[in-house]
């Protein structure tokens, strides 16, 4: 492997690098394809597991437990993820960050072309299942690997009265991820038939996901392995800190910095992962057509979050993130009905939520990561980022279905109100941590 990475670190060097694209332009081109693979891959494991894995891996329970099952596979990843950071993290110490994206990505991809290859429950029985499980906490390993600092530099290379704008750009990621993944779901869903879809059409989008992934690891070891950002993130003091140490130092800090986005974390399953299943399970709307709904909430999305940018930058990143929070807080005590009133309902529902994500998740990433010292920030800010996604969304769709299947949907929303709530407090908590340390 170090001789591998090696060879295609020094091949990402030989691609044509125009020397005054140094400065945060072409990061945030590198941070925008990376992030966009990632969550690509992110919503094609979603979306199959409402659409596929209940049927393909648990076709012996009903299809609201099939669901359910799936989601509890589907938080694996999340769980898994903090431990990829500590082992990648040695890796980078060790080896060099080129090392490091190298094995983490191919692991990601490896881990999710290899669900393309699934047995389904028909063919190995419930071994379908523990593999599903393998690949999944494989893909978290790797989600936990692929932190390559290229935000945390951004941030510390952005204009002082441009942070909002240029902290918004890795999140644009997000949707269009969805946006990738849900039109060719949509696409194989519309023109296959069930057979056909249930047999092969599922897997194509996870072998597609690992050609992508090949993509993002050249586009990102373009920018990683230069001298030029050595030399950055060096001076900047971006470098890899052992994790306890880091800990000890950013405890606290860590721990309201995952709080921070609570609500738009939770937020971000409620409007694409939960809906789709509650749409699939108990409405005769049918999933290409769900789809595309959400494919065009992504577009909302994405004007919203370059709206966020600018809000940020006139009324400060806290501000937004909290206003968002209340907002949030409101929409979670009416919203969840709207899946029962049909197209209209569901229309309305989804244009909301996915306004009021691009606005709240735009802002989301490393809202307090200014109160690290840059001695730990490198770490801290993955550490953060680990730990809001496995409070925030890692069981989000599990518990809302589960909620809203034995309560009704209006009990949805609890979870995504603790979610603002949450928000709220850290926010709170995170002007004093700011004034303590000057």
């Amino acid at each position: 492997m170090t001789a591998s990475s090696k060879e295609l670190a020094r091949e990402a060097r030989e691609v044509p690098l125009h020397p005054a694209t140094t400065g945060p332009g072409e990061m945030a081109i590198g941070v925008i394809i990376g992030r966009t693979s990632e969550y690509f891959d992110f919503f094609v494991y979603a979306i199959a597991s409402v659409l596929v894995f209940p049927k393909v891996v648990f076709p012996y329970v009903d299809p609201l437990t099939g669901t359910l099952w799936s989601f509890a596979i589907f938080a694996l990843a999340f769980v898994a993820r903090p431990v990829g950071t500590s082992v990648f993290m040695t890796v980078d110490r060790r080896y060099g960050r080129g090392a490091k994206m190298i094995a983490a990505l191919f692991l990601l991809g490896g881990s999710t072309a290899s669900i393309a290859f699934l047995p389904g429950y028909d063919t190995i029985g419930v071994v379908s299942a523990y593999l599903l499980a393998l690949s999944r906490i494989g893909q978290g390993l790797a989600l936990g690997g692929v932190w390559d600092g290229l935000a945390s530099l951004l941030s510390v290379n952005a204009p002082t009265q441009r942070r909002g704008w240029y902290a918004m750009i890795p999140q644009l990621g997000a949707p269009l991820g969805l946006m990738v993944a849900a039109g060719l779901f949509a696409f194989f869903l519309s023109k296959l038939s069930a057979s056909d879809f249930f047999d092969w059409g599922w897997r194509y989008p996870f072998f597609v996901a690992f050609a992508i992934n090949v993509v993002a690891l050249f586009a990102r070891l373009r920018i990683v392995v230069t001298p030029e950002y050595t030399r950055q993130f060096e001076s900047r003091e971006l470098q890899p800190s052992p994790i306890f140490e880091t800990i000890r130092a950013e405890g606290l800090n860590i721990v309201i910095g995952a709080f921070a986005p609570l609500a738009s974390f939770a937020l971000f399953h409620m409007v694409t992962v939960f809906p789709l299943s509650w749409v699939y399970l108990y409405t005769q709307q049918t999933p290409a057509q769900f789809l595309i709904i959400e494919g065009l909430g992504a577009c909302l999305c994405v004007l919203a979050m370059l709206e966020s940018g600018v809000l940020a930058d006139q009324f400060g990143r806290r501000q937004l993130l909290g206003g968002t929070a209340l907002a949030i807080a409101v929409y979670s005590g009416f919203a969840p009905q709207l899946l029962d009133g049909g197209d209209l309902g569901a229309g309305v529902y989804m244009g909301l939520g996915f306004v009021l994500l691009g606005l709240s998740f735009g802002q989301a990433s490393g809202a307090v990561a200014s109160s690290f010292a840059m001695s730990h920030r490198y770490t801290a800010s993955a550490l953060t980022s680990d730990f809001a996604w496995l409070f925030g969304a890692g069981f989000a769709p599990y518990a809302a279905l589960f909620l809203a299947s034995h309560f009704g949907l209006i009990s949805s929303g609890l979870y995504l109100l603790s979610g603002a709530l949450g928000t709220l407090a850290a926010l709170y908590a995170s002007r004093g941590t700011a004034a303590r340390r000057g």
